[in-house]
Order: structure tokens, then sequence, then C-alpha cells
């Protein structure tokens, strides 16, 4: 009976453990968010490691990877607001990496950009987790509905 009790401590201890590194994940990611919204690029850099690439799938379309640095200026110089959300995240970890795949959308002033899957792939480093590549869809039409609302004008079809 002892060792059922211990084997369930165990568990439940490796369950909340598990639910802490993906918290820790998705926390990465708003950083990255947070940061953009503020145009602050050292901290949109900040959040990818050095050599993370950024890349975009539009209709049949793959775009040229983007450095973090490159990144970083352009959205700092971009005049306009922009506000990146993720929803409904699949969060996958193990040891030092991590995978989340959501829905996303993106306002530019409070007006409805695009919208599509967000795939990020992170790495645990010395200072907690950064991301080590982006790959995003960026579409107009049929986005799911986040689960908060819009922040700007449009509503989802």
């Amino acid at each position: 009976m002892r060792l059922l009790s211990v084997l369930a401590a165990c568990a439940l201890f490796a369950s909340a453990a598990d639910q802490s590194d993906k918290d820790d994940v998705v926390a990465a990611v708003n950083r990255l968010f947070a940061a953009m919204s503020a145009k602050n690029a050292g901290e949109i850099a900040a959040a990818m490691t050095a050599d993370a690439k950024l890349i975009a799938a539009q209709g049949d379309k793959i775009s040229t990877p983007i450095a973090p640095a490159d990144f970083a200026r352009r959205i700092a110089s971009n005049p306009a607001r922009i506000v990146e959300r993720i929803y409904n995240p699949t969060v996958l970890v193990r040891g030092r990496i991590a995978t989340v795949w959501a829905d996303y959308d993106v306002y530019v002033d409070s007006k409805f950009g695009h919208c599509g899957i967000d795939a990020f792939m992170l790495a645990k480093t010395e200072a907690g987790w950064k991301i080590s590549q982006i790959e995003y869809t960026a579409e107009t039409e049929n986005c799911a509905p986040h689960t908060v609302g819009d922040p700007g004008e449009r509503k989802h079809r």
C-alpha cells in the first residue's frame, strides 16, 4: 500500500512539473508578443536564440528565413501598434526542447491584419526558454475565433 502512495505522489509531482514547464514555454512566447507590442527591439531579440529563424507560409509561397535582429528592427521601426495573440495552444515539452502549435491573430492599430497557425520551437537555455524557430501561416479569412474576442473592429468568420 505504501508503494502505491509513493508512486501516486511521484506521478502527481511529475504532472505538476510538466504543467509548470508548459506554462513557462507559453510565457516565453507571450514575452515576445509583449516586446513586439512595446516595439522593444532588444526584448524582441532577447526572446529568441541568436540564430533563430522566422519563416512565413502565405498561400503557396514560403518566405526567406528572417534573422531575429532583422525581425526586431522591422517591428520596432514600424509606426503601427501590433498586437499578436495565440490561443488553443498545443504545448509539448521534453527535456530542454519544446514546441508550441497555436491559432493566432494579429491586429495592426486595432484593425485585423491576419491570422493562422504559429509553430514555435524553443530551447531551454541558461537564461530560460528561448524561441529558436517560428513558422507561421498568414491568412486573412477562415480564422478560428479567439477565446477572448477581438481587440479590434473585425469579427472572425
